[in-house]
């Protein structure tokens, strides 16, 4: 397995896990009230800073123990790559388009924040079902 479809692993599950933590602690935290009245902003700085230590410290252990063959970016690893990053990128713009229309309509900070946190784990996860595909099927050669 290319280091680049690990990194591709990690990023989709460490997003997946740590969102799913980040839900935990504002539902507990909401104890049964509404959850727009959390301070959400300690548990979501910690789990994105978490998310991306993380992220980093498992890509730089992988790096380090794999053989240097697995290290090495062909175009192909630069395309998987490239068209994982545009796809996942279109999520941020529609989670940026939801967040400016809930500014528009003077919503609560704390959903205009969780738009925005909903939208970066959503594209995390989405690039890397992309970049993983292409690793193991491949993409449609037009």
């Amino acid at each position: 397995m290319a280091v680049e479809e690990k990194s591709a692993w990690f990023m989709g599950v460490i997003a997946i896990v740590l969102y799913g933590v980040y839900l935990a602690l504002i539902f507990a935290a909401a104890e049964g009230g509404p959850v727009s009245a959390v301070n959400y902003i300690p548990a979501l700085l910690a789990t994105v800073i978490g998310s991306s230590l993380a992220n980093a410290v498992l890509n730089i252990v992988v790096g380090i123990v794999s053989p240097k063959r697995d290290r090495t970016k062909d175009s192909r690893d630069r395309h998987i790559y490239r068209t994982g990053e545009y796809i996942g990128r279109a999520l941020v713009l529609a989670g940026a388009g939801a967040a400016l229309v809930l500014a528009m309509l003077e919503a609560d900070p704390f959903w205009i924040a969780n738009v925005i946190y909903l939208a970066f784990v959503l594209a995390a996860v989405l690039a890397s079902i992309v970049k993983i595909v292409g690793y193991r099927v491949g993409f449609q050669k037009w």
